[in-house]
Parts: structure tokens; C-alpha cells; sequence
């Protein structure tokens, strides 16, 4: 199933606006969202084809979050790639092992992040 509807979770504006921007000129459509509990209704309603998950929010965090996701048998299809500024090697394996298929650490690098997306079609 090809990635066209992108779901951008991280509390930042600034780097919800960065990444929807590099993600909008490549012609996805991208929705947002600041929180993950606003994800989890997000995710609900519009179905996204992969979800771009920061981990530090204020409530749920985007571990527990990408758990929730993938022991959902309605939502364990959606693709996830942590993008967040947690740089040790046990959060990557963390995040990996709630159910995420990569992990980016802050800042993104927008080529890097196209081609993550584009090895998930």
C-alpha cells in the first residue's frame, strides 16, 4: 500500500511545521497533531498511512502511543517512524520494539526522512 496520508505527532510547532513542509512538497497530504491522545483520536478517525511519532508529550508519550497502535488489530497496519531528539541507542531499540518501523533523532534530515518513507511502499 503506497504512503500518501502522513500523520505529523510531536508538541513542537516548529518541527510540526518542518516536517509538514518537507512532506507537502513532495505531494502527501499531512495532518497534525500536538499530543498523543489528540494522535489516538486522529488515528481513529483518519486511517493515515504512517504516523511521523515524536516520544517526549505532555500525556501519553509516543512509546506508549506506537504501543497502542500496533496491538490495535484495527490500527497495527499503520507504519510508524519515531522522529524525536532521544539519542541513546536504548531508545532507538525501544521504540523499535514497541512496534515502530525507524527511528530519526532531531534535527531530521529531510532527504534521509523521503527515502525512510519511500522504503516502507
Amino acid at each position: 500500500m503506497a504512503i500518501q496520508k502522513i500523520l505529523v505527532v510531536d508538541d513542537s510547532p516548529t518541527d510540526r511545521y518542518y516536517l509538514t513542509d518537507i512532506l507537502a512538497k513532495k505531494g502527501y497530504s499531512v495532518s497534525t497533531a500536538e499530543s498523543g491522545d489528540e494522535a489516538m483520536d486522529k488515528i481513529k478517525a483518519d486511517k493515515p498511512d504512517l504516523i511521523l511519532m515524536d516520544v517526549v508529550m505532555p500525556g501519553k508519550n509516543g512509546f506508549q502511543v506506537t504501543r497502542a497502535i500496533t496491538r490495535d488489530p484495527a490500527m497495527q497496519n499503520i507504519r510508524v517512524i519515531m522522529c524525536t531528539s532521544k539519542d541513546q541507542e536504548t531508545d532507538r531499540i525501544w521504540g523499535l520494539r514497541q512496534g515502530a518501523q525507524d527511528y530519526l533523532v532531531k534535527p531530521i534530515d529531510p532527504q534521509l526522512l523521503l527515502e525512510k518513507i519511500v522504503s516502507l511502499n
